[in-house]
């Protein structure tokens, strides 16, 4: 994928831990101490997840594949 797209971060303080999620994916969701490593810790998963699910639609799509890009 090139450039960078943005996604939406919903993060907050709970008790001693700040949680937070990845508004337009699910299942991207990460606890840490500090907002700080939060945030670089649901920058990674995303980027994992992102990964994870473009190499799953390339396998179950074997060979002879269109890849298009859209926009919403």
């Amino acid at each position: 994928m090139n450039g960078m797209t943005e996604y939406t971060a919903i993060v907050k303080k709970s008790g001693d831990a700040w949680i937070g999620w990845i508004e337009e994916v699910p299942g991207v969701n990460c606890q840490e101490s500090t907002r700080e490593e939060l945030l670089a810790t649901l920058r990674i998963t995303l980027a994992e997840a992102l990964e994870f699910n473009r190499a799953d639609a390339r396998s179950a799509a074997t060979e002879d594949f269109e890849e298009i890009r859209i926009a919403v």
